[in-house]
């Protein structure tokens, strides 16, 4: 057996495909990680994993796509990273390779084994000509956002009774959900189950649904989260130490972490409100002030640096207050101190899973995307954070008082206390869930168990083929038409004739 991964190109997605590249590797089972060069550099110079553990892994590095993108904008009306939507269709470049490697791995493999980014799934369709190979979703999101986008979408209002979720038309840009729904009913026609980075101490009862509601189809699943905890982590860089020399010296759970991942860029307007929030709070803090990654690799617009006000790195220095980080940072080294007790974030899933799985409570500040979703199920349905602004305040800027009263409500009010309990506990059952035994450790097992399982994989190959490669071509030609601009705007009759008939058609074309 051979399994193959083919992450998307962001770091959240990357970093996540990585992991579970170093978990199968584990087993002794052949990986193969496929990427741009650029891509590929980038997620192993930003790992976690020992270095000498990545040499269990063969890197495919491809040609980077060449293309453009805007500048970025930190005045920009929604913080969705618009800049690189024209990676979309970039990566489409990507086919060929990804197809020539997967058919040279098939002549000499048992069984060729593709765990793909369900953003990627129109790259790796060609995988239905291989008689030998078998495809696997992996969803880099929540379970919980994929279950609450997806029965909005459908108009399945029934089965989501949590308060105050956001629309999926808020949170993306109408080109994206595009993307986004056509990636996955693509999936859903050749993939033979999905993986999902979570557990069920952090998401059982969505678990449960998701594996027994006919809305997701009765495919295989497996919830193979967190990932991060299978790592031994890297030893710190010499940039590094002087950090956690500082973390080191402060008091138990006192010390406020503050980043907003790699797709965020704050304007110069919301620097000084979080600055000044932050200093207000007089919570001890450590903040990393990035712009969002780009992935533009003409080399040009080298970028900002974000600039904080007139003598606030001198006064919270002065003060021994904190500490302002401009470089990339291991942000599990630092949830996982115990001088840290909170966390505020943007509520990206990868940031989720790193802070419940060490028992730090959050401060949700979802910016786009999934996030709003995440942060939801974070304050509302976990209850491990609080959050600092509601998605219907998404277009009015944060001050620097909701910033103040967040930061003191999470690290110094009974509240707060036993917010922290709620998370330190969760934590624990997480770090038990990957301990062996535990439910992501049976996951992970009940996975290998299956792709080495002996037998053919699909009886009857050719015929299989040719149904699966019409149906993608029909999904093609209908997503334009479904999923069209107004598509959330439209009725709920034209939304369940449009998913009727072309769940029809395909349906037809498979069986």
């Amino acid at each position: 057996v051979v399994v193959v991964m083919v992450p998307f190109p962001a770091q959240s997605h990357l970093n996540q495909l990585l992991q579970l590249s170093h978990v199968l590797s584990s087993y002794d089972i052949p990986v193969h990680y496929v990427g741009s060069a650029l891509h590929n550099s980038q997620v192993k110079s930003r790992a976690s994993i020992p270095l000498h553990h990545l040499t269990k892994i063969h890197f495919h590095d491809f040609p980077t796509p060449v293309f453009r993108s805007s500048p970025l904008n930190p005045d920009a009306k929604t913080k969705f990273p618009e800049h690189d939507l024209p990676l979309l269709k970039a990566i489409t470049v990507l086919r060929q390779p990804v197809t020539a490697l997967l058919q040279s791995l098939s002549k000499t493999a048992t069984r060729l084994v593709v765990v793909y980014d369900t953003f990627m799934a129109s790259l790796v369709q060609d995988v239905v000509s291989l008689p030998n190979a078998e495809a696997y979703s992996f969803d880099s999101a929540s379970i919980f956002s994929c279950f609450t986008i997806t029965c909005k979408a459908l108009g399945r209002r029934d089965k989501v009774r949590i308060k105050n979720l956001p629309s999926a038309k808020s949170c993306f840009p109408s080109v994206f959900i595009n993307f986004m729904f056509s990636q996955a009913i693509i999936s859903d026609i050749f993939k033979a189950g999905s993986l999902y980075n979570s557990c069920r101490a952090i998401e059982g009862s969505f678990i449960d649904i998701l594996a027994n509601d006919n809305i997701f189809g009765r495919k295989k699943m497996w919830s193979v989260g967190p990932l991060l905890e299978t790592t031994k982590f890297k030893e710190l860089r010499d940039a590094d130490m002087c950090l956690f020399q500082w973390l080191d010296k402060q008091e138990r759970s006192s010390v406020l972490y503050v980043s907003f991942g790699t797709t965020t860029t704050l304007s110069d307007k919301e620097i000084k409100e979080l600055a000044l929030g932050l200093e207000r709070s007089r919570v001890k803090f450590i903040w990393v002030l990035r712009d969002a990654d780009k992935i533009d690799i003409s080399g040009e617009n080298e970028g900002r640096r974000p600039q904080l006000p007139d003598g606030f790195e001198e006064r919270i220095r002065g003060m021994r207050m904190g500490m302002v980080v401009r470089e990339w940072v291991s942000q599990v080294a630092i949830l996982r101190h115990t001088s840290t007790g909170g966390f505020m974030s943007h509520c990206g899933w990868n940031s989720c899973t790193e802070s419940i799985s060490m028992g730090v409570p959050i401060a949700a500040w979802p910016m786009h995307s999934d996030q709003p979703f995440n942060a939801v199920l974070i304050t509302d349905v976990l209850k491990v954070g609080v959050a600092v602004m509601e998605w219907r305040q998404r277009d009015e800027l944060v001050s620097s008082s909701m910033i103040t009263r967040a930061v003191k409500k999470l690290m110094a009010s009974e509240q707060g206390d036993e917010i922290r309990k709620r998370a330190e506990k969760m934590g624990e059952a997480v770090k038990c869930s990957v301990s062996k035994g535990g439910d992501s450790r049976s996951e992970w097992d009940s996975f290998i168990a299956h792709i080495t399982r002996k037998g053919s994989s699909v009886k009857n190959h050719k015929i299989h083929s040719i149904r699966l490669k019409l149906a993608i071509l029909l999904v093609h030609l209908s997503v334009p038409f479904v999923f069209g601009s107004n598509f959330f705007n439209a009725k709920k009759v034209r939304m369940f004739v449009c998913f009727f008939f072309l769940s029809l058609i395909i349906f037809l074309f498979i069986f």
